[in-house]
């Protein structure tokens, strides 16, 4: 593989099923023979959950604030499924501070401790709550941390407004930038008329869906033993779904 690490940033409103879609690609991409590294970019520090077996792991934010300056990468950088790396930036206890601290600070530390440098990954994607984009929740746009980005959306009122937010969002950020806006990531809530609301949204905004994501049992049915489909159904259309997406945002490090 070259060793040009590509950084993607994948947005979405809270609840649309982000972290499931990061992790199913990271499985993916890691399957394919990338070196796969995915940062939970969430107050709620469960975006690599299901490829740690369920396991939450110890995140950025709360281990420095135990162990200061004594933190090392072996606290807070995990090995998942398929060799995914992982981290957890973390957040304050909910009503103390500002929820995107936690990537500002996971982000310092990491560049600190030469994390990319030392893993030398191939992708680097960050899975980032969208609901919000200012603030500490913005840094994978800026500052050069995101080469791309993704917006994980559904036909919900409210999931669309949110991805409106945030490709103006990634705009703004393209004027003093090279930040590249991948494209939408239809991810299924069996709602009326789905396909055409957010056919039409993508219209309108001129980004384009790169993956149709269909709302599947066996996604649950991995989750409730702790994993992704890649990884437990690796047979499955849904896995194959998951694999031609991460074939898109592997473009340009072949």
């Amino acid at each position: 593989m070259g060793k040009k690490m590509k950084k993607i940033a994948v947005y979405g409103k809270g609840g649309i099923g982000k972290s499931t879609t990061v992790s199913n690609v990271s499985c993916a991409l890691a399957g394919m023979g990338y070196k796969v590294m995915q940062i939970g970019c969430d107050p709620k520090s469960d975006s690599t959950g299901n490829l740690q077996g369920g396991r939450r792991i110890p995140t950025i934010l709360h281990t420095i604030m135990e162990k200061g300056e004594e933190t090392s990468l072996k606290d807070i950088v995990f090995i998942g499924d398929n060799g995914v790396i992982c981290a957890e930036a973390g957040g304050p206890t909910p009503g103390k501070g500002c929820a995107g601290k936690g990537i500002v600070t996971a982000f310092e530390k990491l560049n600190e401790l030469d994390a990319y440098e030392i893993y030398q990954p191939d992708i680097v994607i960050y899975d980032v709550l969208g609901d919000v984009v200012c603030g500490g929740f913005a840094m994978p746009l800026r500052d050069g941390y995101a080469d791309e980005v993704y917006v994980v959306t559904s036909g919900e009122k409210m999931s669309i407004y949110a991805a409106n937010n945030i490709i103006e969002a990634a705009r703004g950020f393209q004027e003093t930038s090279d930040l590249k806006i991948g494209g939408l990531i239809l991810n299924g809530k069996n709602i009326a008329k789905e396909q055409e609301l957010v056919t039409e949204f993508s219209e309108e905004i001129n980004v384009p869906i790169v993956a149709n994501i269909p709302r599947c049992d066996l996604i649950q049915q991995a989750e409730e033993q702790n994993k992704t489909v890649t990884f437990l159904y690796p047979d499955s259309e849904q896995a194959s779904i998951y694999r031609e997406l991460a074939k898109v945002m592997a473009k340009g490090i072949e």
